[in-house]
């Protein structure tokens, strides 16, 4: 029998390595990438096509907008930290977005505002500098599948 539900395992004893720290986000593949957004505009994607374009688009925001200030939560695919001034080390950050992995493709290849996720309550953000608007679209002309980052 497993271990109980809820009760944490000693450190050291998880699936990954004590001390190793994940490793920083990179751009996809650009042919991974249009063949996952293919998927995607037909309905056809799979939850793996959906992590691969999450921390895709993550990666373009991280090299758009370096730093520490706001984290931004796309659950369970990915995590990061972006947009320069204060930074955290430990604990909640001062500013936190979070949102689904469909809002944040949306909003990364420009099918969706801003202003528009906000209205229709798509995500959550928090806190100074939280508001995203100047960094976004990540690729020019809401092209779903273009992998620029300017």
């Amino acid at each position: 029998m497993g271990r109980p539900y809820g009760r944490p395992r000693r450190a050291g004893t998880g699936s990954w390595q004590a001390g190793r720290v994940p490793a920083r986000l990179r751009p996809a593949d650009p042919s991974q990438v249009a063949e996952a957004s293919d998927r995607l505009r037909t309905a056809e994607a799979t939850p793996a096509d959906l992590r691969l374009l999450v921390k895709h688009y993550l990666a373009l925001l991280q090299q758009r907008a370096p730093g520490g200030a706001v984290e931004v939560r796309v659950p369970p695919y990915s995590a990061v930290q972006v947009i320069g001034g204060t930074t955290h080390k430990r604990g909640t950050p001062p500013a936190v977005v979070e949102m689904s992995a469909e809002t944040w493709l949306g909003l990364a290849t420009g099918e969706l505002t801003w202003p528009e996720a906000e209205r229709d309550g798509l995500l959550l953000a928090s806190g100074e500098r939280s508001d995203l608007t100047p960094h976004l679209p990540l690729v020019p002309g809401g092209a779903t599948g273009s992998t620029s980052g300017s």
